[in-house]
């Protein structure tokens, strides 16, 4: 029976994302979309911390349209093909050709002749034969292997007819594209076109992909540049081809007003007709050991591809250093200019004497830097720290005669009486190259000019809001600034010549003869500049093009000793973003809004709250929102621009916790009975996640699944152990009213988790796995969650447990029923190729580190993979087993890695030392160091008193550590594994 049967309750049907859900697919193509950078649809409009993928919201409001039917197959098949994330789907996403020449040589020398012909692709291939080779290349990947071949989804235009006819016929549906089909879907459940709500949208990609696949989106938010960037995703990526280009017209007209009063201004051009691209700044102090004034960088190198660098010269009788620019370094030379003179927070002079600590050279002790003023655009002359302009890179612009032979300077070629002519005709060919140069006096003028040319407009811009004028106010990551540079207000955080040009673009953003929606549409703009060209803005030596990088590299406001600026010039890659249409449907609404607030209905309520303070939205966002300001309050009526800190819902103690049992409180209260929540949220620990849920359970809502998706791009993850999944919270308002006692809800946990993995475990396909181990102990959490949230019960009172403080280490009720639903599932989910009855005879240590094993040869390297798993098993002291712990490395040690360590000397709460696992492992080692298993086997005879008695047990799990031989993602246990088979023979054929 499908949907289409007759008597399928359409209004009440669970969700298709409540019962299954293709994790590993939906985490693969989520990976891809992140990794994909700026080229990202929604990137472009400004820096926003923790978008969701677009593809991951796509999948999840699918997910919830769809019913679960008693065919979970055929739920499967439909939900993967409007995904085009079935074979059919990736074939026509695909736009690279396949290797099959290079996958070819790997396959038999029988299947090589077919398409080979003198270790070449056969030309002669017809059609039938390419097919076959095709299917023959494109199954040998795995399905993250495909998507390297392959578009996004977002990007493919619709699903075949074939398919349509299935998924109609499976749905009862009539649908011809995916829009008409959520509009179809939502009649059956709700009787109108699905309202998608999210009350904390952030970057905005949920409320834009729900409207883009046709749903009627509500989006709201407290901070006004959450707003803003949700209104451009709607309004601009979203809105119609039409509008997108007026958009482009007027933010062309204003590059080239700005441009020629640049020009005018002359403070980008030399004398040679040279524009600067590139301005690159540095701090200066004076050295209180030697009273020089010592520059200050990390390193000194500018390019490494040019091989530049920076070279200070003594300059005696002034106390100071001349800095040289150097470019076509030598290799000595670029090493030497990698050591800076600042080293570990401490300023280390070229001259090799004692270095001072910056806290010393910043008066901390004494109260610290002086606090700068409105005015003030530039250090002050007794300020601790003064600023330099030690380099420009100008863009030479010259002209070559077609044959290559003949070079014009752009002054001579524009003086030719035919120059346009010669242009137009291909005669003359325009080109450019960059120069590094120190500034020279005429230099040091113009940026006398810039001060001079900003100061008149200081005042003015100020009062009309084309630069910034708030204060900074103090915070986490706001105090950061102040501490380290004295800077006070916004502006500070602004060299003169930046205020300059992004105050210029400013003002012309208002002009009369722009319309109001495309004035909202520049805005943007103005912010994407400001995160780009700032005293915070990073030079980065390394990068192809040598530039000048954005701001928030990170979720902090990071001074900087050396940094570098762009010019109008530099800026039009940030000014001129592509954006491409992509129309939503319907009319989206964005409001400010605090989420305890809301009056909106909306039948799927999708969110991504702030969770405690892993990122200070409130703070970092008002440096953006110091430059939205006045145009912002203009521009919408009905909006703010203050960045209302003191309604933020933040923090990490019970007043946190009660103000978002407020928030759901009221979400829930603002959706039908059979409508549903999803909350996305980005997890590190167990706890963490049963907080959230308990904070869910008491605001009225009972919860139906989980699913964990991988996120995080390897670039997001360089080291340290950090947030790697983000969890789908799926929700539906509790109406049981009957409480429960805790002796009978721990049964039913118990049951319903088993239950749980029981159906995955059905669903899954070895081949190509939809769901990993980390997957599983979230479906733990889930199933207990489910029976938990079902109900009141009688012992738990969740708001008292969200109001009281907790102790170090204690446990809540909630807390302990979930670990104990991880356990179980630990219990349940036997590795492949052990028996059940010699995983039950193993101890939490023994499991975890089998278990591990299974868990790497699926590729897994993922710290938190493991920490979770030993959460599950109790492994206290299983840091104890790795070989390498690091974020995306971590392994476990392998036999001979363990040689003799941890043998028989066993630590508080360890019984692995002693295990039987443990002396397998010595036996392997001691074999593969002697070359011989009789080695091993003597060991284990004369060392295991009940030797005889366990040997069934021993050759289990020596059976299980061979199979690691042969297993490509294990290749440092070949010669381990490899012994550990000999050794099981010795042991098999062992006798009294």
């Amino acid at each position: 029976m499908s949907a289409a049967d007759s008597h399928f309750d359409w209004v009440n049907a669970s969700a298709f994302i409540e019962t299954q859900f293709p994790v590993a697919q939906v985490s693969a193509e989520s990976y891809k979309e992140r990794d994909a950078k700026q080229s990202q649809t929604l990137t472009g409009l400004g820096k926003w911390w923790g978008r969701k993928p677009l593809v991951l919201v796509r999948a999840t409001v699918l997910g919830l349209l769809l019913p679960s039917t008693n065919n979970p197959e055929a739920d499967r098949d439909v939900f993967l093909k409007l995904m085009t994330m079935d074979n059919k789907g990736l074939k026509k996403r695909r736009i690279k050709a396949l290797p099959y020449k290079e996958l070819l040589e790997a396959q038999p020398q029988e299947v090589q002749e077919l398409f080979l012909e003198n270790d070449r692709l056969r030309n002669d291939l017809n059609a039938e034969e390419l097919e076959e080779l095709d299917n023959l290349t494109w199954n040998t990947f795995t399905y993250t292997k495909k998507l390297e071949y392959c578009s996004r989804p977002e990007h493919t235009s619709n699903v075949n007819l074939n398919d349509w006819n299935f998924i109609n016929s499976h749905l009862e549906t009539t649908a011809k594209d995916l829009t008409e089909l959520v509009h179809q879907l939502g009649l059956k459940r709700f009787g109108h076109t699905p309202r998608v709500g999210d009350s904390f949208c952030g970057g905005g990609s949920i409320p834009f992909e729900s409207a883009r696949i046709g749903c009627n989106v509500y989006a709201s938010d407290l901070n006004p540049v959450a707003g803003l960037l949700t209104w451009g995703a709607l309004n601009i990526v979203g809105g119609s081809e039409k509008s997108l280009q007026t958009f482009k017209a007027a933010r062309q007209t204003i590059y080239d007003i700005a441009d020629a009063q640049i020009t005018t201004w002359g403070i980008e051009h030399n004398e040679l007709g040279w524009r600067a691209d590139a301005y690159l700044y540095c701090v200066e102090a004076i050295d209180p050991e030697s009273g020089w004034r010592v520059p200050l960088a990390p390193s000194w190198v500018i390019g490494e591809k040019t091989k530049t660098i920076a070279h200070l010269e003594p300059d005696a009788p002034n106390k100071r250093y001349d800095i040289k620019i150097m470019s076509k370094a030598s290799s000595a030379q670029m090493s030497k200019a990698k050591i800076g003179t600042v080293l570990k927070g401490a300023v280390v002079p070229p001259d090799g004497s004692q270095s001072t600590p910056i806290k010393v050279l910043r008066r901390d002790i004494q109260g610290g830097l002086r606090p700068w003023e409105n005015n003030d655009l530039v250090p002050r002359s007794n300020d601790v720290f003064q600023e330099r302009l030690y380099c420009i890179r100008w863009v030479e612009t010259y002209y070559i005669e077609k044959d290559g032979k003949h070079e014009l300077s752009k002054q001579k070629a524009e003086a030719l009486s035919d120059f346009a002519e010669l242009l137009d005709k291909g005669k003359l060919l325009r080109r450019t190259r960059r120069h590094y140069r120190a500034p020279d006096g005429a230099d040091v003028a113009r940026e006398q000019h810039v001060l001079e040319l900003m100061q008149e407009r200081f005042i003015d811009w100020q009062v009309k809001g084309f630069i910034p004028s708030r204060r900074i106010e103090t915070g986490y990551n706001t105090e950061q600034p102040i501490r380290e540079r004295g800077w006070t207000h916004w502006h500070h955080l602004f060299t003169p010549r930046q205020l300059l040009t992004i105050g210029l673009l400013s003002s012309l953003i208002g002009k009369d003869e722009i319309a109001t929606e495309t004035q909202k549409a520049l805005l943007l703009l103005i912010g994407r500049c400001s995160d780009f060209n700032a005293r915070l803005s990073r030079w980065h030596s390394n990068a192809a093009n040598e530039r000048v990088e954005q701001v928030f590299s990170n979720q902090a406001l990071n001074t900087l000793y050396n940094f570098g600026s762009r010019t109008l010039l530099s800026l039009n890659t940030t000014w001129f973003g592509d954006f491409i249409s992509n129309e939503v449907a319907g009319a989206p609404q964005v409001q400010l809004t605090d989420a305890r607030a809301i009056n909106h209905h909306c039948d799927y309520w999708i969110t991504d709250p702030p969770y405690a303070d892993a990122v200070n939205y409130e703070e970092i966002s008002e440096f953006f929102s110091s430059w939205y300001d006045k145009h912002l309050e203009r521009l919408f009526p009905n909006w703010y621009s203050d960045s209302k800190r003191a309604l933020a819902v933040k923090g990490n103690d019970s007043g946190f916790r009660n103000s978002m049992v407020e928030c759901y409180s009221r979400l829930a209260a603002q959706m039908p009975d059979n409508g549903a929540q999803v909350v996305m949220f980005t997890h590190q620990d167990a706890a963490v996640w049963a907080d959230l849920s308990l904070i869910l359970w008491a605001a009225g809502l009972r919860v139906t699944a989980a699913w964990c998706i991988a996120t995080e791009t390897d670039s997001a993850l360089k080291s340290g152990n950090y947030v790697q999944g983000t969890v789908l919270l799926i929700l539906r308002k509790r109406t049981q009213t009957e409480g429960a006692f805790l002796d009978e809800i721990i049964p039913r946990v118990e049951t319903e988790v088993r239950k749980q993995l029981d159906s995955m475990t059905q669903l899954e396909d070895h081949s190509n796995p939809n769901f990993s181990d980390a997957d599983y102990q979230l479906a733990a959490y889930a199933a207990a969650l489910r029976v938990l949230t079902a109900q009141p019960i009688e012992e738990i009172n969740p708001q008292q447990e969200l109001r009281r403080e907790r102790t170090k280490n204690e446990k809540s009720p909630v807390v302990q029923l979930i670990e104990n639903a991880v356990r179980i599932a630990c219990d349940h989910l036997v590795p492949q190729g052990l028996s059940k009855e010699a995983w039950k005879k193993l101890s939490g240590m023994e499991r975890f580190y089998l278990k591990g094993l299974e868990v790497e040869t699926h590729g897994e390297t993922r710290v938190g993979a493991f920490q979770e798993l030993a959460r599950g098993f109790g492994a206290t002291e299983y840091t104890t087993l790795y070989a390498n712990n690091q974020a995306n490395q971590a392994r476990l040690q392998t036999a001979s890695e363990f040689g003799s360590k941890q043998l028989n000397d066993r630590i508080d709460n360890d019984d692995f030392a002693s295990s039987l696992l443990r002396h397998a492992l010595f036996a392997i080692y001691s074999a593969v160091k002697a070359e011989d298993a009789k080695e091993g086997l003597n060991y284990l005879k004369t060392e295991l008193p009940a030797y005889w008695a366990e040997r069934e047990q021993l050759m289990l799990e020596l059976e299980y550590l061979a199979r690691l031989e042969k297993l490509p993602a294990l290749t440092h246990w070949v010669d381990d594994a490899g012994m550990a088979r000999v050794l099981l023979g010795a042991i098999r054929n062992d006798s009294v």
